[in-house]
């Protein structure tokens, strides 16, 4: 009885060749090129974290630490959790390497993978991928608009249309001692409507219920009293600056008072990027977190950042037809005439690709018209062949693939008769 294939884990994907990482490489490189034109620099950090890590940092009250985690012990006991986002494993870099000691902002982006066990949609997967910019060390209106202005420009520059950006305040723990006794007064009368979950934030978190997703909770808030009411005025005064320097870049935002970010160590600014139109949803988000590195024992660190979920930026990109430019084919097919021809082909295959060509040959011992076939479905631009005569008279047979003209030429005239064209890709 043959055995059954093991199929991919729920949630997750594979990113296959042929059209579909080839997308994937456009998006990554035009995210590189922006965050180098602001001066952010990569930094890549363990896909598994200690668990303390995320509790401590993003809050224990958070649907991501609460319920969304993959969390196991290790041989020695250890509680180890794969990274659910990408600012807590930062800001752990920057403390535990001195980062701090370095001139500040320190300006910092990422491309990876994270993990939350949610239920498995489009868009929404269990292994995902984030690019995420953190600026830490400054506490000022113009970094919080630059790391906008980064996350517009990528995808401005991705093709995406109809953004909308949504900001608010969430002020300072100033603001918020005041407000969450406000908040708690409005949601006690009705307390025993609301779901288990903002029955338990109720006393360790209000703020968390504003974020709740249960539809009967949402309308139970609609009229709470906005933190954007009650802010200090160094937190007005803040937020009027953010505002002010949007205009200057000319980004169209909305404040929306109700939004508040699904993680407890964002303070002022928060935002959201939504695509409107036949894919409607938030791709990403981001905000200000001035008290995270002394959460994790550090000295005070303002710091701001985002980060957008790569497979909803595709998602939008197709949705509105946005044709993603994907290189096909190589440039030279090395094919055989006969076996005796196997080590010259070796010889030129490498000659071609230290040349910075892409080429390729047979490994499988086709015959000749069978390797014209491959070399067709591999979209190669020019076909060298090379036989018994060829290797006597040290001559090559090249193809050109498009127009279907043959040439017989001298050994030492390859890149003589194709290098210009190929120059030209």
């Amino acid at each position: 009885m043959a055995k059954e294939t093991i199929k991919k884990p729920r949630g997750t994907n594979d990113i296959l060749p042929g059209g579909e990482v080839e997308k994937w490489q456009y998006v990554e490189n035009t995210i590189r090129k922006i965050a180098a034109n602001y001066a952010y620099r990569e930094i890549r950090t363990p896909i598994f974290e200690h668990t303390e890590l995320f509790e401590r940092g993003v809050g224990e009250t958070t649907d991501i630490v609460g319920k969304e985690m993959y969390t196991f012990k290790d041989r020695s006991g250890r509680s180890i959790t794969l990274r659910p986002e990408g600012t807590a494993p930062v800001m752990r870099a920057y403390l535990e390497n001195s980062l701090f000691s370095l001139s500040k902002p320190i300006k910092l982006y990422y491309i990876g993978q994270m993990f939350r066990y949610e239920r498995a949609q489009s868009g929404r997967y269990r292994q995902f991928n984030q690019f995420g910019v953190e600026a830490i060390g400054v506490h000022s209106a113009d970094m919080d608009a630059e790391v906008i202005a980064i996350a517009v420009e990528v995808l401005e520059k991705l093709g995406l249309k109809n953004l909308e950006i949504h900001i608010n305040s969430l002020g300072c723990p100033k603001c918020r001692v005041e407000f969450k006794e406000k908040l708690k007064s409005y949601i006690k009368p009705n307390l025993d409507d609301y779901c288990p979950d903002c029955k338990e934030r109720f006393d360790k978190n209000p703020l968390r219920i504003m974020d709740c997703k249960n539809d009967k909770c949402k309308e139970l808030s609609s009229d709470a009293p906005a933190i954007l009411e009650h802010l200090c005025s160094e937190c007005e005064d803040f937020f009027d600056q953010l505002k002010q320097n949007l205009d200057v870049l000319n980004i169209n935002y909305i404040v929306d008072k109700n939004l508040v970010r699904g993680l407890d160590y964002y303070t002022h600014t928060a935002f959201e990027i939504m695509v409107c139109g036949n894919f409607k949803s938030a791709i990403g988000g981001g905000g200000r977190y001035n008290g995270l590195a002394e959460m994790y024992g550090g000295e005070p660190a303002p710091s701001v950042g985002f980060a957008l979920g790569l497979e909803r930026v595709l998602l939008a990109l197709e949705s509105q037809n946005v044709e993603i430019p994907v290189p096909e084919g190589i440039d030279v097919f090395v094919a055989t005439a006969d076996l005796g021809a196997n080590v010259e082909a070796v010889k030129l295959l490498a000659y071609v690709r230290q040349k910075g060509y892409k080429a390729d040959k047979d490994y499988a011992n086709r015959s000749l018209k069978a390797q014209m076939k491959y070399a067709n479905k591999l979209k190669a631009r020019y076909v060298v062949i090379i036989g018994e005569d060829e290797l006597k008279n040290n001559k090559l047979i090249v193809k050109n693939m498009q127009t279907g003209e043959q040439l017989e030429i001298d050994k030492n005239k390859l890149l003589e008769v194709i290098g210009g064209k190929l120059n030209e890709r």
